[in-house]
Order: structure tokens, then sequence, then C-alpha cells
């Protein structure tokens, strides 16, 4: 229970950082890695193009896990069947998901079987691969599931609520990674217009979902 009110509460903070760098973070191109520099907090990664995300170090936390690390997740409907990493905050820079077809957890939201929102990202597409896990992303409607594989080997499912593309100036940074009251799980990538000069997407897609029983995905 203190470990997941740590976190909680640090989500607010998180995305407080996160609007600063939003704003005032300069780009670069995608051969350089497609990442996001601000003068302000150091530097965000992208998957191709800015997408929100904790910013700042992750205090130490007491030991003692309340919910499961998720390890694995598919989605049908956008041709996702990927392993999980888990990421971390160093340095106040948010690392990138370490290849094109791995989806990252970040340690600083909640984990699976918790109340929270569980924050995960991975690449749309990947410089010199091509379509990465996540491009097939704009297929989900709400509705569709997600399951999503936890270390204690229980498969938990969630669906849909929404999706939607945010622009990079004015995405409403709390709502998406702030705390949520319910088991919420929300997938972050790039998305919109490819911005070819500076080798970025101009948009982040943004996908929610919450748990759902056995029996209302019967």
């Amino acid at each position: 229970m203190i470990e997941r009110m740590v976190r909680l509460r640090l989500l607010p903070m998180l995305a407080a950082v996160m609007m600063l760098t939003l704003v005032s973070g300069g780009m670069v191109a995608a051969q350089d890695g497609g990442r996001i520099v601000s003068s302000e907090v150091g530097e965000m990664p992208t998957t191709g193009g800015l997408r929100p995300g904790p910013i700042g170090d992750t205090p130490d936390e007491p030991a003692g896990p309340v919910g499961a690390i998720p390890v694995a997740i598919e989605i049908e409907n956008a041709a996702v069947n990927a392993q999980i990493e888990q990421q971390q905050i160093v340095d106040g820079v948010m690392l990138d998901p370490s290849g094109p077809w791995i989806v990252s957890w970040y340690e600083a939201s909640s984990r699976l079987g918790e109340i929270g929102n569980i924050l995960m990202a991975g690449h749309l597409d990947y410089w010199d691969v091509g379509p990465a896990v996540l491009y097939n992303i704009n297929n989900l409607n709400e509705g569709d599931l997600i399951q999503v594989t936890g270390e204690d080997g229980v498969i938990y499912t969630y669906s849909v609520v929404w999706r939607e593309n945010f622009e990079t100036a004015n995405a409403p940074i709390q709502d998406i990674v702030g705390p949520t009251e319910e088991e919420s799980l929300t997938i972050i990538t790039c998305g919109g217009p490819f911005d070819y000069a500076n080798g970025v997407y101009l948009q982040r897609t943004v996908v929610r979902a919450v748990r759902v029983t056995d029996t209302e995905t019967a």
C-alpha cells in the first residue's frame, strides 16, 4: 500500500515536469535516435516523435511489491504480440524502448492488479527498420481488448476506452500520465503527420484502456 501511494503521488509531479519538456524541448533528426533534447530538464526519448511520459528520477521506494510487473502484451486487433521490458528514468532521462519490437513499462507507474495508471510506450517505426511494434495501433477502437501477462503468470485483460492523437505543444499531460481511480492502462507512441525536415512526428498517439473481468470479456 505504501509503495502504491508513493507511485500515485509521483505521477502528478512527473506530469508537471513533462509539460515543461513539451513546451521547451528542441528536436533532432531520427538518425540520431529520434530523441528530444530540452535545455530545461535534459533529454526525453521518443518513438520517432515526441510522446508524453514521466520525467525525473524515481525516488527510492520501500520493498514489497503490491501488484505484478508486466512481462508480455498481446493486442490482437493491432497485431501486437511482444515482450515487455522494465524501463527507468536515469538522470532526468526517460529511457527509450530498447528495440523496435519490445514495449516498455515505466516503473514510476502502477503495476498490474493495482488501482492506478500503468504507463507503457513502444516504437511506431524505427530507424533503418521500418514499421515497429505499435505500427498498427491506430486500428484500435473502443471495446478492443488488450491482454497483459504479469510475472505472476496471470493474464490481465483491458478494454480500450479511447484512442486519440494529441499535438505536441498542447497535450493534456495530467490526463494522460496522471493517476486514475481505476485499473487503467495507457499506451503511448508517436503519431500524426511526419516532419521530414526535422525527422519527427508532430503528434502522439495515446490509447487508454481499463481492466475488465472475465465475465465482461465472455
